[in-house]
Parts: C-alpha cells; structure tokens; sequence
C-alpha cells in the first residue's frame, strides 16, 4: 500500500483485519487503541476530539463498502454513539457474525478498594456480553488519584475472575486497604467525573492504557446507572466559621496536648495559629477538600512542595510547623477512624520530612517568584501594610522582580 494521503486511509489501514477478528470484545478494543492515538496528541478536550474524529472518519467512509471498512465504521460508531452519523452506520453485507454484538453487554458486578489514607480509590466492573459470540466477560478497572484529582489510569481487561481474586487477596494482606461491593451509581459518579478532568490535560500520565483504553471504558461507563447530580458536585470549602471551629476543636483534643501545642507562649501562638491556617488552605486546594484527609503522601506535597511556593514562613513558623502538622495529622486520623498503625505511618513520615523540610526552607529553592518578592520585602524590613513604602520598594525593586518572574 502506498502512503496514506488522510488520517482516515491510515486508521482505514491500520483496521484491515478488524472483520477477522475472534470477536466483537476484540474489535472494541482495537478501535479504541487506534482512536487513543487521537486522545493521546489532543492538547485540550480530548473527549471531544475523538467524538470529532469519529463524526468526521463516519462522513469521510460512508461509500467505503469492503469488510473491514463497514466494520470499523461499526466499532467506532458502538464506542462513541454520540459522534455525529454513529445513530445512521448499519452492518455490510459481509459483515462478521458478531457485529450485532458491539457495545451490547451488562453489568456482573462492582467494586471499589484503596488505601485506608485516601489518597487513591479504584473501581471495578465486570461486563458480559448480551450473546456469547459478542465475546468474553471482561473487567474495567479505573484507578481515581485523590491528590492530583484525576482518572490517573484505566484499562479492560480479563478474565475477571482472576482480576477480581488478585485484588481481594491484595487487600487482604494489606491493613492499610480495603476492599467493598460498590453501587454501579457511585462508580458512574466518581470516575467519571474525574476522567472529565483527565480529559483537559495537557499531559496525560506516562505509563498505563489511559490513552488506548479511553474510548471503551467511556462506553461501558455510559451503561451504568447515573448517580445523583449532586453527587457529582465538588465538594464546598470550609468556611471561615467552620474553619475556626475546627480548630478550637483540635486545640482541645488530647492530640493537641500530646504534641505540645496547648502551652506555647503567647508569641508562639501566632504561629501555631498561621500554621494551622496553612494547613487548612492547603486541603482546600484538593478537587474533594477535605480538612481531615491526612496521609504520608499528602503530608509530603504540604511540607516540601507547597508551603514553600505558597506561604512566607519566619523561623518560628518553620520550627512549629512539622511539629503542628503532626498533631494536626495525628487527630484528623483519629477522627477518620485510622488504625493506630496507619496514624503512626504518616507521624513517622513527617519525622522523616523534617530535614529536607528545613534544607527547602533555609535555601529559598521552591519558592514561587511571587513568594520570593514578599520574602525578600520582609527581609528588607518594609510593611506590608504601608502603600507608600511598599509602593517605594516596589519601585526600586522592579529590574529584579521583572527578572524573577520571566
């Protein structure tokens, strides 16, 4: 074959043996690897690009009549049924028998595991076809990463039974997962609205089938049953009343005594009161903010990532606040319902953080060039709250501060 002269030819190619394949299960999944290349280079709303492709390939094919054309044009239509002319595509004549079994099969079963922290919840389905010859029951499993708010992964896969005797054992030799039934509801819910996100990307993840399962898990997710639209709703930031009563509250748990924080001085307690502050402003930043959830991992991004391209510390806040972060970590495992084992995980990864945490600090090294500048006005002695020094600071400092934020 010559050089394919559209993109349309090159997936026309790509597909030439799509109608002598076993089964439907087995066409569904290479039409979904060859539209994944489409997903893959997409750099905004991949999911729309693929309906795209898919409405544009239909139109550019509808007089292409040999087997394997007609039954790609099938597949596509099956995996994106709201591309444009997916509702007109019919068999060809020469149709494989299990054609008619595209994109018909049901729900056997579903579940949801993760870590006991919840940094990450993935979700299982089992799917079956509605006749045998559509080919064999198959798994969905879809991996949800609560720290960077995404669909971090996905992939279908077989046979379930196995899928499904791996991961119970897994969990079941690890106290810090879990492992339950799930409503189908709830797992529509949640991966999908995370892989919505996923979707506006402008990288995905490097490893996994993200990118060549995309198109068929978002077809059998579209079989399962809606779940509430309010269930599909961020979650709301705690608000200034909340906040403060979540703190008193801490301040009087016996985590609070257990890490010293109830005798500080009255100098300390600015601090103590800026560095829970942080804390709180930092779990608000997570797509699902929640105050409570505290992990090794989430303790990690807080104490070497973020507060340092965030927040201004002096010397007595970066001195409290490994200490703060423990206490505060220590009780919101408590009030999670953590084993003592779990709670103690994250306390021992804080203790471990601490140098890398004060080497960050002293050389300035993550912070943000906004960050920098009010670092530097504070070094310099200059009031925040005063216009005109601030105004006269600024001035002088302008060569260098264009500098830093180029």
């Amino acid at each position: 074959m010559g050089t394919a002269q559209t993109p349309y030819d090159a997936v026309l190619h790509a597909a030439r043996d799509v109608a002598e394949l076993d089964n439907a299960l087995d066409a569904e999944r290479l039409g979904a690897a060859l539209l994944g290349s489409v997903y893959a280079v997409a750099e905004t709303r991949r999911d729309d690009a693929v309906r795209a492709f898919v409405s544009d390939f239909l139109a550019a094919t509808s007089r292409r009549r040999s087997a394997a054309a007609t039954t790609i044009r099938s597949v596509f239509a099956a995996l994106v049924p709201d591309a444009a002319g997916a509702d007109r595509v019919r068999p060809g004549a020469a149709a494989p028998a299990w054609s008619g079994q595209l994109g018909r099969v049901h729900l056997t079963g579903c579940w949801a595991y993760g870590d006991v922290f919840g940094d990450q919840t993935s979700y299982l389905a089992t799917f079956a076809y509605d006749d045998p010859t559509g080919g064999p029951e198959h798994a969905l499993v879809a991996l949800v990463d609560h720290n960077i708010g995404i669909t971090k992964d996905i992939f279908v896969g077989g046979p379930p039974a196995q899928v499904l005797d791996q991961i119970r054992q897994m969990c079941a030799e690890d106290e810090l997962t879990w492992f339950r039934d799930e409503a189908p509801a709830a797992m529509h819910t949640e991966v999908g609205r995370h892989l919505a996100i996923t979707d506006e990307l402008s990288e995905l993840p490097g490893e996994g089938s993200l990118a060549t399962d995309r198109a068929l898990v978002g077809a059998r997710l579209a079989l399962l049953p809606p779940g509430r639209a309010a269930a599909g709703q961020q979650a709301e930031p705690l608000t200034t009343a909340e906040r403060t009563d979540l703190i008193r509250r801490f301040l009087a748990a016996p985590e609070a005594t257990q890490f010293g924080l109830d005798s500080l001085d009255d100098d300390q307690l600015a601090s103590l009161h800026f560095c829970l502050g942080l804390l709180l402003d930092h779990t608000a930043t997570f797509t699902d903010p929640d105050p409570l959830r505290w992990s090794p991992t989430v303790a990690g991004l807080f104490l070497l990532d973020w507060v340092h391209r965030r927040a201004v510390l002096d010397m007595d806040d970066a001195a409290l606040l490994p200490r703060v972060l423990q206490g505060w970590a220590a009780y919101a495992g408590r009030k999670r319902g953590l084993s003592a084992s779990a709670t103690a995980r994250t306390n021992a990864a804080i203790e471990e953080m601490v140098p890398e945490f004060a080497r960050l600090y002293t050389t300035g090294e993550r912070r943000s060039p906004a960050t920098a500048a009010v670092a530097q006005l504070l070094a310099d002695g200059v009031n925040p709250d005063d216009p005109a020094a601030l105004d006269a600071w600024i001035e002088a400092n302008r060569h260098h501060l264009t500098d830093e934020g180029s």
